[in-house]
């Protein structure tokens, strides 16, 4: 069994002592087709650095596939593992990391094996998109979980009943998830401060050259006000008020009325901070979502316009092709030829 596989202990200059560990947390990374390099080396290396640091074994860390076989990531970059799923004793955490909606399309008997080594009280998580397939194995019912913010849309739209979080990551009981990139870091961090403490895992976050806040659960995305670089509360609140109204577009009126505002002065501000009418900024955060479902879910056109608040699919073809120079269906079709193509 990976268990029993010896952990690193790299030699370096900087160090910092701990006291007895009995035993080395055990982590195993299950690589799924296109995962994202960068979510799962960020995940990994501050185990790497504590044990480094600390001069002890305190994380070993195995990285393992469906078949035992390499793994293409999302930039084309093939990873070897040291064994299949099958290995990965019930004491390990699994940690899925992938880096599309479709999450490596995991097969039935991997989000079997997952559920199984749940049930019997293996830890898990999911990096980046590794939600989806813990959602496929059912795990994340009543949990507290998030993915990618660039996955929301499509993840809501495919399981519609679970909502996920808009932060860095999450920890909820023994289901452990992060959006991927830095905020595998974040979370890596937060274990090795629940683990040995403050000051240690600030010494290792230097180490990784963060940020001062690094291991905190901020959110994922900068504030709407930031985006936008407006102050302009009624603004900020109009946006924030579209962005949750794409399936049912909510008038102009309505926004308007919504902060104390005529439209007349809601177009005034909106062409005076965006350079672009209120209409049309609203119809373009629609569209980016369309465009985001064709990309990232096998919904059909139907389906994805009325997800984007079009009635009518004539009228969505035609502004999405006015906006992205190419129609939704040559994109859809564009999408699935790409995914028809044999991983070498």
């Amino acid at each position: 069994m990976l268990d029993t596989a010896e952990p690193l202990v790299p030699i370096g200059a900087a160090h910092y002592p701990i006291g007895h560990v009995e035993s080395a947390r055990s982590y195993a990374f299950l690589l799924l087709r296109d995962f994202t390099l960068l979510a799962f080396s960020s995940a990994i290396e501050p185990f790497r650095i504590a044990n480094q640091i600390s001069q002890k074994p305190l994380y070993h860390w195995s990285v393992v596939s469906e078949d035992g076989g390499p793994v293409r990531s999302s930039c084309g970059i093939q990873v070897a593992v040291d064994a299949p799923l099958e290995d990965v004793g019930r004491k390990t955490t699994i940690f899925a990391c992938s880096g599309n909606l479709r999450g490596g399309n995991p097969s039935k008997s991997t989000l079997a094996y997952l559920h199984w080594h749940h049930r019997t009280g293996g830890l898990l998580g999911g990096i980046c998109t590794g939600a989806v397939a813990l959602a496929k194995a059912g795990l994340l019912e009543g949990r507290a979980f998030t993915l990618h913010w660039e996955c929301h849309p499509g993840f809501i739209e495919l399981f519609p009943r679970l909502a996920p979080s808009k932060r860095r990551f999450e920890i909820d009981g023994r289901i452990m998830t992060c959006a991927g990139g830095a905020a595998a870091a974040d979370m890596a961090i937060a274990v090795i401060r629940e683990d040995h403490g403050e000051a240690f895992a600030a010494v290792v976050a230097d180490m990784c050259l963060l940020r001062d806040d690094a291991g905190a659960n901020l959110g994922q995305r900068m504030s709407i006000g930031a985006a936008l670089h407006s102050r302009n509360p009624g603004l900020i609140e109009i946006v924030k008020r579209m962005s949750e109204n794409i399936e049912v577009p909510v008038s102009m009126e309505d926004l308007a009325a919504s902060v104390g505002y005529s439209v007349r002065h809601i177009e005034r501000q909106f062409r005076n901070c965006l350079g672009e009418t209120p209409t049309r900024f609203y119809l373009n955060l629609r569209l980016d979502r369309a465009r985001s479902l064709i990309t990232e879910t096998d919904l059909t056109l139907f389906e994805i316009a009325a997800a984007s608040g079009f009635n009518s699919k004539s009228h969505f073809a035609k502004v999405f092709t006015k906006r992205f120079g190419v129609p939704p269906s040559r994109m859809n079709h564009r999408r699935r030829g790409a995914r028809a193509i044999p991983q070498a």
